[in-house]
Formats: C-alpha cells, sequence, structure tokens
C-alpha cells in the first residue's frame, strides 16, 4: 500500500489512519497486504503522484518481497497509473479502483448491478490504452479505403460508451420507478427517515432492531447497497417508514455518487435523517466528518438530523457513553445489538417530527373523513368542535400535509 500527505492538503484523517483504512478495504476485496510505504509531499508529481526516490524503493521492495499488486491510497489519473505500472512492472490500483471492486461484489439486486456497472465503466474509459497487446492490432478498413483501419482501442471505447449509454437510461427508469413510489408515500402522508452513516455503523442492525425484520447485517465494508425501508409504529402512535441506505467512506468516489443518484435521492427525500455512528471506532471524528461532507455532496445538509451513537455496549466504561454525547449534537447513546436507548431514539424521533409541525384550524365536512383520519393519524389535534355539517379541528399538521387541507383552513 502506498499512502501520500500533501502538506497543502492535510485534513482530518491521518495517514497512518487512512492506510488503516485502506488494509481494511483490500481484505474485504480478499487482498493480502504485505507492507506499506508513505510520502509526505508538497505537491504531487503528475507523472507518478509519488517522488522518482520513493519510486526506487517501491521497485527496491519489489525485488525484496515480492508483490502483485501496488495499491494507493487516492484516485490515480490514467497517465499515473499507466506510467506507475510501466516502471515497476506489477499492477497498480487506486483506491477508486478498490472500492468499486468491492461494490461490484456485493450488489445483490438488478439496480445495484446497474449502478457499480455504470461507475465502473466510467471509470475505466478514460483508463483505456494500448498497454495490452490486443488492443493495437488493426481492423480491417471498409471497402475502397486505402490505410488501417480503426484501432481495436477505439472499437472498445465505442462498444464502452454505448453501454453507458444503455445503463444510465435502465437507472433513470429506476429512478422513475423509484420518484413515483415516493411521491406515494407522501400521499399516503407517512413521515420518513433515513438512516446514514459511515460503512459498517450498524445502520442494518439499528433498522433490524426497530423493525425487527432480518435484512442481511454483516460485520464487514459496504454490506449493504440497496435501500430497504420498513415501517415502524413511533411512541405517539403514529406510523414512520425507516430506510437503511448505503454506507459512505472517505474520499467517496464521485462516479459512485453519481451512478446511486436514484439511491441516495432516498435520503434527500427523507423527513428525518438518523446519523448512526460507531462510537468505538478511533477514527470516529474523521468517519462523521466524512458523512457530512457527503450529505453536502447530495444536497442533503439541510435536513434535521439526529445523532445515534450506536455500539455503547462495547465501550470499556459505560459511563464514557454520557460524556462523549456532549460532543455530538442532538445524540443519543444507543445498542443497535441489545437494545440499549432505542425507546429514548424514537422518542427525539417522533420530537422532531412534531418541530415539524405546522399550526392549523380547519374546518371539515363529515363527507371528507379520510382527511379527518389523516389528521389525527399524522397530526397533533389540540382542540375539536362539531358545527354544523363537519367538524372544526385545530392543531398541528406535517408541512407537507397542508395542501390537502387548504381548502378547509380557517
Amino acid at each position: 500500500m502506498v499512502g501520500v500527505e500533501v502538506k497543502s492538503e492535510r485534513g482530518i484523517w491521518s495517514l497512518e489512519d487512512s492506510l488503516d483504512e485502506l488494509a481494511l478495504l483490500a481484505q474485504t476485496a480478499g487482498l493480502r497486504v504485505v507492507g506499506r510505504v508513505t510520502q509526505s509531499l508538497e505537491s504531487v508529481n503528475p507523472a507518478t503522484y509519488i517522488g522518482k526516490g520513493k519510486l526506487d524503493e517501491v521497485r527496491e521492495e519489489l525485488a525484496r518481497n515480492p508483490f502483485d499488486v501496488l495499491l494507493f491510497d487516492v484516485e490515480l489519473s490514467p497517465t499515473q497509473q499507466r506510467n506507475l505500472e510501466e516502471a515497476i512492472d506489477a499492477r497498480v490500483l487506486d483506491r477508486t479502483a478498490l472500492i468499486l471492486d468491492i461494490f461490484a461484489g456485493h450488489a445483490r439486486t438488478r439496480e445495484g448491478a446497474l449502478q457499480v456497472e455504470l461507475a465502473q465503466y466510467e471509470y475505466r474509459l478514460p483508463r483505456l490504452t494500448r498497454q495490452w497487446t490486443h488492443l493495437s492490432r488493426q481492423g480491417v478498413g471498409g471497402v475502397g479505403l486505402r490505410g488501417p483501419g480503426e484501432t481495436q482501442l477505439e472499437s472498445d471505447r465505442r462498444d464502452i460508451r454505448r453501454r453507458i449509454t444503455h445503463l444510465k437510461s435502465a437507472l433513470e427508469e429506476v429512478r422513475s420507478h423509484r420518484q413515483q413510489y415516493r411521491r406515494r408515500r407522501r400521499e399516503a402522508a407517512i413521515a420518513t427517515i433515513a438512516l446514514v452513516g459511515y460503512t459498517n455503523a450498524g445502520k442494518s442492525t439499528l433498522l433490524n432492531r426497530l423493525s425487527g425484520s432480518d435484512i442481511v447485517a454483516e460485520d464487514k465494508l459496504f454490506a449493504t447497497l440497496d435501500p430497504t425501508t420498513r415501517r415502524v409504529t413511533l411512541p405517539g402512535g403514529r406510523d414512520a417508514l425507516f430506510t437503511d441506505t448505503v454506507g459512505f467512506i472517505q474520499k467517496l468516489p464521485t462516479t459512485l455518487v453519481t451512478a446511486f443518484r436514484a439511491t441516495l435521492e432516498e435520503i434527500l427525500d427523507a423527513d428525518v435523517l438518523v446519523h448512526v455512528v460507531d462510537i468505538t471506532s478511533k477514527t470516529v471524528l474523521g468517519q462523521c466528518w466524512a458523512v457530512g461532507e457527503t450529505l453536502k455532496q447530495i444536497g442533503a445538509a439541510d435536513i434535521p438530523i439526529i445523532t445515534a451513537l450506536n455500539k455503547v455496549d462495547r465501550l470499556d466504561a459505560p459511563e464514557r457513553a454520557s460524556a462523549l454525547l456532549t460532543g455530538f449534537p442532538n445524540s443519543i447513546a444507543i445498542s443497535a445489538r441489545t437494545g440499549q436507548g432505542i425507546a429514548a431514539l424514537l422518542e427525539r424521533i417522533d420530537q422532531v417530527l412534531r418541530e415539524q409541525m405546522l399550526d392549523i384550524t380547519v374546518r371539515l365536512p363529515f363527507s371528507a373523513g379520510e382527511l379527518i383520519a389523516l389528521f389525527h393519524q399524522q397530526g397533533a389535534v389540540e382542540a375539536e368542535t362539531t358545527v354544523l355539517g363537519g367538524i372544526e379541528i385545530h392543531g398541528q399538521l406535517p408541512g407537507h400535509l397542508l395542501p390537502q387541507f387548504a381548502p378547509y383552513q380557517l
């Protein structure tokens, strides 16, 4: 593994912590890490990313301790990847390629497979080069044409572009279906809560705990790629839909963010976000920062958020949980595994949803029985009076329901 710290780009993650995470990613992908090298640079080498001296060091290590793959903790440019492979005579992978490989192995549905395939092709297209012998063969030109025909490389690029177009079209259909599904949810006036967080923070385990379901919840990175939604009854008596979403990670490839657009829109449509945090992780602050940056990137930073500090049952000293709460706004200490703090989390979600409701007084005719029932199910009734021909109700309703009641508002 190769890690580089650019002095002008230092972030919240230390170089060693980032490489430790890369080692977990490599293990998830089935690779065995045999060593690591690091370098601190004023700026990256545009040709090989690392400096010449460090490249010589990698060559010496290859001769002394042969390895099959050189893995970089960044996304390399196509030129850098090609130059590195020519310089060390070994396969070179970057962090993005590794994450895409893991996603490909974990995609369980057609939608997930389409999203990953699109991200892989968009990553690979600019990296098609003549380094493989079959790509330099000349095809046969058309009848009457002199000189060589198109190269195999150009043919491969055209085939990939056609496949990308097809995948985007298929995913647009998926996106359309998801939009229709969300529209029906809004019409049914059910609040939606999205579980977001770093990969392997415990989101699937939490959804299982909340809903009594049995979603696959494995202790490994990116176990969940496809969003799963379950209905949960809140303490106030109304139902809400909870959605488990794909986990985030630092340096999340932009190709994945783009390809998973239809899935990530589930987050944008939520009334409340529950940020599930693995409080036992030594990089917890860096993970929270990465989640916050990704939420900003997809336009979800303004949605009300509750922080669920998960895995408190694994803390050496339980009293540490209350001390940790002070460092996270609007947070609840929980254990999705044991159930600790789950009731308090549901109470907090119910409270945040109530805070989003708006005062309204309506006069509903008896013939509008569905709206009367809806006010009782999804609103908070403060006063109800029988009047001539109907019922007058004063209370609070979620903002997205107000259009349905507008014709009867006083």
